[in-house]
C-alpha cells in the first residue's frame, strides 16, 4: 500500500514537471475564479450586515421649511411625540439650521457644487425619528401623515435607502458569481487539458503497464491526484488573496469616523475562515472532477 501511494505521488510530481506551463495556468485560473467566489461571499455578507443594522433601527427624517413659524414647529414636534406607541419619543432629535448645515457639510463633502447651493439661512431644519415598529408599511404611512403637516418640507425614510442597497447587492452578487463560474469552468477545462496532455505523453508507458497487469485505478490515480492538487493549490492561493483583501478592507474601514455606518461592512474573521474552508473544498472537487473525467475519457483501459 505504501509503495502504491509513493508511486502515485512520484508520478504526480513528474507530471507536474513535464507540464509546468499548463499546470501553472490551471492553478492561476483556479485561484482567480475561487478568489472571485470568496469575494462574492464577503461582499454579500457586508451588505447583509449593513441592511441588518439599518432594519433594526428604521429611521425617518422630517424636514422643516426654513421659513417655518415657531407655532408650526411646536405643532410638528407635538405630533411626533403624540404617538409613543409607534415612535420612540426618547430618541427624537431636532437639528436646527446650523446643525443641519454642519451635517450637510459631511454628507456633501465630496460634492462641493451641491454644498455651495446651501446655506444656514436656506437649509431646512429637521427632526430625526426612530419608529418603534419595524413594519415598513406602517413607517411609510407615518411618513405620508407627516408630509401633510404645516411647515413640513418633506420626509425621508431609511427604508428608501434599503432599496438602493438591496439592488446594488443583487447586481454585484450576480456579476461576481457569473464571472467566477466562467473562470472556474475555464480552470476545469485547463486541468482537463493538462491531464489529457500528460496521458498522451505517457501513452507508451501506459500500454506497457496494461500489458503487465496494472489495474485501471492504478493507472488513473496519479492523474486524478494531479488535477486535485492543482485545484487545491489554486484554492490555497485564493485563500491567501482573500485573507489579504479582507485584512486591507478592515484596516481601511477603521480609518472612518465612528457613527458613519461603514463599520458594519466589516466581515468577521470567523465567517472568512468558513469561506476559505469552502474554497478549499470547491478547488479540490473541481480539480478532481476535471482530472477524473479526462483520465476516464482518454485512458483506454
Amino acid at each position: 500500500m505504501i509503495q502504491r501511494i509513493s508511486y502515485a505521488f512520484r508520478e504526480t510530481i513528474a507530471s507536474f514537471r513535464r507540464n509546468v506551463t499548463l499546470s501553472v495556468a490551471a492553478i492561476i485560473t483556479s485561484a482567480v475564479s475561487l478568489l472571485l467566489v470568496g469575494a462574492t461571499f464577503l461582499i454579500q455578507r457586508a451588505f447583509d450586515n449593513l441592511l441588518v443594522q439599518w432594519r433594526g433601527d428604521v429611521g425617518m427624517i422630517v424636514f422643516v421649511r426654513p421659513d417655518v413659524t415657531p407655532e408650526a414647529l411646536t405643532f410638528i414636534e407635538e405630533n411626533l411625540k403624540s404617538q409613543p406607541n409607534v415612535i420612540d419619543v426618547g430618541k427624537i432629535a431636532y437639528l436646527d439650521k446650523a446643525g443641519s448645515y454642519e451635517e450637510a457639510k459631511r454628507v456633501f463633502a465630496g460634492d462641493p457644487t451641491t454644498l455651495s447651493l446651501l446655506s444656514v439661512e436656506t437649509i431646512p431644519s429637521q427632526f430625526k425619528v426612530v419608529p418603534k415598529t419595524t413594519d415598513p408599511e406602517l413607517v411609510r404611512s407615518l411618513a405620508t401623515q407627516y408630509r401633510t403637516l404645516p411647515g413640513v418640507a418633506g420626509v425621508s425614510l431609511a427604508e428608501d435607502e434599503f432599496d438602493v442597497i438591496s439592488t446594488l447587492s443583487g447586481f454585484v452578487r450576480t456579476v461576481t458569481i457569473a464571472m467566477s463560474l466562467v473562470l472556474l469552468a475555464v480552470a476545469v477545462i485547463l486541468i482537463w487539458n493538462t491531464i489529457r496532455t500528460a496521458i498522451f505523453a505517457r501513452r507508451r508507458e501506459i500500454e506497457v503497464m496494461k500489458l503487465v497487469g496494472a489495474t485501471d485505478w492504478f493507472i488513473r490515480v496519479p492523474f486524478i491526484l494531479e488535477g486535485l492538487i492543482q485545484g487545491l493549490v489554486g484554492a490555497i492561493v485564493s485563500c491567501g488573496g482573500l485573507w489579504t483583501l479582507n485584512k486591507a478592507w478592515t484596516s481601511g474601514v477603521a480609518e472612518f469616523k465612528a457613527g458613519t455606518g461603514v463599520s458594519s461592512l466589516v466581515v468577521p474573521g470567523s465567517y472568512v475562515n468558513g469561506v476559505m474552508i469552502a474554497l478549499l473544498i470547491i478547488g479540490a472537487v473541481a480539480g478532481g472532477v476535471g482530472s477524473g473525467v479526462a483520465s476516464s475519457k482518454f485512458l483506454d483501459v
